[in-house]
């Protein structure tokens, strides 16, 4: 069993730190994790956050309280190089994941090249300033159908850019229950062939569940994944865990789920 998407961030860049997430994995039958970071941790990246800080009070005042205290990536890619040198009974990977935003792709391609990462997983996590993810309230002056369209339009620009190796929570526009007025299978077929073209993975992931609470629904929706299933993409189980407790949880319902699409068809 793999899980793709696991934070370190919520503790030091330790080996006694990372050894509790190996632990873990190791102890639920995970043979292989992929460890990272956000990219709004590091100062590198703060530049492209400038649009997010200028959005909203609220919006500066996260960042403020999660760009990582002015975090080189260098700390962290220092950290990989020594965990690297170590053996462990399970298969580590170390990356990031990458807020996409289009304006920006020089700036990641340029932060992202300093070092071989074993993947970068890219996200979207913003829609034209607008943190999709932080609060229900937040939606109440935003038009659905329009974000859902702009939500998507990035995807493909994230996937077109050639920056990553897979797409995080690929439908986490529906996070606090928001649907469009019009059908997205259309949608779904465009993200599918261009993931393929460019050799991506997608995850299903249980971090809706996971960090929003039991109302999400685990996965994908189910439209969704079996399109990308028809379409022949890579799918990756992700259990969006920050703390070692939380490594592997969910994988064997995510794998269920893919599993059961697939007899069905």
């Amino acid at each position: 069993m793999i899980d793709c998407h696991i934070h370190l961030e919520r503790g030091p860049y330790t080996i006694e730190w990372l050894n509790k997430f190996v632990g873990t994995a190791a102890n639920r039958g995970i043979n292989e994790i992929y460890l990272l970071e956000h990219s709004h941790r590091f100062i590198e990246f703060i530049p492209m956050y400038e649009p997010i800080c200028s959005y909203s009070e609220y919006q500066r005042e996260w960042f403020k309280r999660n760009n990582g205290g002015n975090l080189s990536i260098k700390r962290y890619i220092d950290f990989i190089q020594e965990a690297k040198q170590i053996t462990y009974p399970i298969r580590v990977k170390f990356g990031l994941e990458v807020c996409y935003f289009e304006d920006y792709e020089q700036l990641i391609k340029d932060v992202v090249g300093c070092y071989p990462f074993d993947f970068i997983t890219g996200s979207v996590h913003w829609v034209d300033g607008f943190g999709i993810d932080h609060k229900k309230e937040l939606w109440s002056k935003i038009d659905v159908d329009k974000t859902y369209k702009r939500y998507f339009e990035i995807m493909q620009k994230l996937i077109e850019s050639n920056i990553f190796t897979g797409v995080a929570h690929p439908d986490s526009i529906k996070v606090f229950g928001h649907k469009p007025s019009y059908e997205l299978r259309d949608t779904y077929k465009k993200i599918a062939d261009l993931l393929c073209k460019y050799n991506m993975y997608a995850e299903q992931s249980g971090g809706l569940y996971l960090n929003y609470g039991k109302d999400c629904e685990l996965g994908m929706n189910m439209i969704m994944l079996k399109v990308l299933l028809d379409k022949g993409v890579k799918i990756l189980t992700a259990s969006d865990a920050h703390s070692p407790n939380n490594v592997g949880a969910n994988i064997i319902e995510l794998q269920n789920i893919i599993y059961n699409m697939k007899l069905a068809f």
